[in-house]
């Protein structure tokens, strides 16, 4: 089986496509003057023809920003009353542990798949080869709703952190949706924000993982500043009682509610592969496994700490009855705001990063569905110069700005429906690997065991955690429009071929 080398940018399409114009531009003006749209369609298709391989540079320690920075968010800043309602500090511990211990045989599964096979889709090339092409597109595109479900909710989150220590941007109400006011200092800030990201990623991958390495060491920077703090001003005592449920079956009722919510917080260190493509020269694949694992490990031990540490700081049932943020714990035991503005601001360097890595990981694999001609072909575009996937880019940018125009009323009650998200495209791995007869599966089995556990929680009515009304319509609008993108593909012509 041919697989995509990880090494750099072929150097010859650049020089060649070095003046041409960015073709999604080209596509637009002509049907803004009128000119047919086949005109503009060419170009987007003879662009991609010509062009459809990413420059490469990133290193080790790049992977390792990008597969932990896409995984940690603000959660632990903003929900960590409702963290500490279904486990309390030894159940969140616990819960965290356990959970992320059991997404090791999944890692391990992408580890040896990546090894042999590096592109930008990573479930779809995993599952193109083994099963039907229609399988290896549900798995993609399931999976980019994982990413690309973030990337709105983050420039929501944006400017309602920043609201918290600038009460200004709460001003001047444009309107309301389900309730919630939208102002437009925070749809700026927004606005802002995925601008900046979108720029990044237009850019290049370098720029982009050279900004993912300053947030995310700013963040541990931060957040190794504040824990210090915490447990030397804190007490033992405030971890009373260790569990939100009484009994012996409370202990594991506590430490399950707080499992099902590690698929939606830990996913992202799976996002090394969608990068594989963009390896420096010479880059070890044995290294893109190293990175999964230390983002993994790093992701759950971050979770356990930050638990720990507030839970020590502030008695946590009061955390729980009054909704009570980390940096407000933080700021009353301590009696003074400044230990309260630097936790903000490691929340809002961790914002950033978890935005640009899920925005990378979801036009990797747009761009990798768009070269397979399984979506309109335009999206496996690369642009001449930087070696990104410009179409791809441009409306990841404009699907993000959209979206966080809704605000959070409507983002928040679906965005865990990426947790089933995630689940499908971790057990499409686990599945294409079996499928491929290695001598030793077992990791892969307990894999999609715990893959396909995931799946049951989220749609098994009853189950806590499970899907709301509004996840499922969310679910199934996107996967409508799947389908419909699916049924259309052939309209567009013969495509380019997988580079699989």
């Amino acid at each position: 089986m041919n697989v995509v080398a990880g090494g750099p940018f072929d150097r010859n399409s650049s020089h060649e496509g070095a003046k041409t114009r960015n073709p999604w531009l080209v596509f637009v003006f002509s049907c803004l003057r009128g000119q047919p749209r086949r005109s503009g369609h060419s170009t987007l298709l003879r662009y991609s023809a010509r062009v459809t391989r990413l420059r490469g540079g990133l290193n080790t320690l790049e992977y390792f920003t990008f597969g932990f920075g896409t995984m940690i968010g603000v959660g632990w800043v903003v929900l960590m009353d409702d963290w500490l309602s279904r486990g309390g500090p030894a159940g969140g511990m616990l819960g965290f542990l356990i959970g992320g211990l059991l997404l090791f045989p999944i890692a391990h599964t992408y580890g040896r798949l990546v090894e042999t096979i590096q592109d930008a889709g990573a479930e779809i090339a995993y599952t193109e080869t083994v099963f039907p092409p229609f399988v290896s597109f549900a798995a993609g595109w399931t999976m980019i709703l994982s990413y690309a479900i973030v990337c709105p909710w983050e420039a929501v989150a944006s400017g309602n952190l920043l609201a918290r220590v600038f009460p200004a941007l709460n001003t001047y109400q444009l309107y309301t949706i389900a309730g919630s006011p939208i102002y437009a200092p925070r749809l700026v800030v927004g606005l802002v924000l995925s601008l900046l990201i979108v720029v990044l990623n237009y850019r290049g991958i370098k720029l982009s993982g050279l900004f993912q390495d300053v947030m995310t060491f700013g963040l541990l920077a931060a957040f190794a500043v504040f824990t210090v703090l915490g447990f030397a001003k804190g007490s033992s005592a405030n971890w009373q009682p260790w569990f939100s449920h009484a009994g012996t079956g409370g202990v594991w009722l506590s430490i399950f509610l707080v499992m099902q919510i590690v698929p939606y917080y830990m996913t992202g260190w799976e996002s090394v592969a969608k990068g594989s493509e963009e390896a420096r020269a010479g880059f070890d694949p044995r290294n893109f496994t190293k990175a999964m694992y230390a983002s993994l490990v790093a992701g759950f031990v971050f979770y356990v700490i930050i638990i720990a540490v507030v839970t020590y700081v502030y008695p946590w049932p009061e955390i729980v009855s009054g909704h009570v943020r980390t940096e407000v714990a933080f700021e009353r035991t301590f009696g003074y705001h400044a230990i309260a503005q630097l936790i903000l601001f490691g929340a809002f360097l961790s914002l950033l990063k978890i935005f640009n890595g899920n925005f990378v990981a979801a036009t990797r694999m747009l761009y990798a569905i768009g070269r397979r001609n399984l979506v309109h072909r335009s999206l496996g575009a690369v642009h001449p110069t930087f070696g990104t996937p410009v179409v791809a880019v441009t409306l990841m940018g404009v699907l993000t700005i959209a979206a966080s125009a809704l605000g959070d009323a409507i983002l928040v009650p679906i965005s865990e429906v990426g947790s089933l998200a995630v689940g499908v495209g971790w057990f499409s791995t686990c599945a294409a690997y079996l499928a491929r007869k290695p001598a030793s599966a077992s990791m892969a089995i307990a894999g999609a065991v715990v893959s396909v556990a995931i799946i049951l929680m989220k749609i098994v009515p009853g189950v806590p955690g499970s899907f709301s009304r509004a996840e499922w319509i969310s679910f199934l609008a996107w996967s409508g429009l799947g389908l419909l993108f699916w049924v259309l593909r052939k309209s567009q012509g013969s495509g380019l071929k997988s580079q699989v």
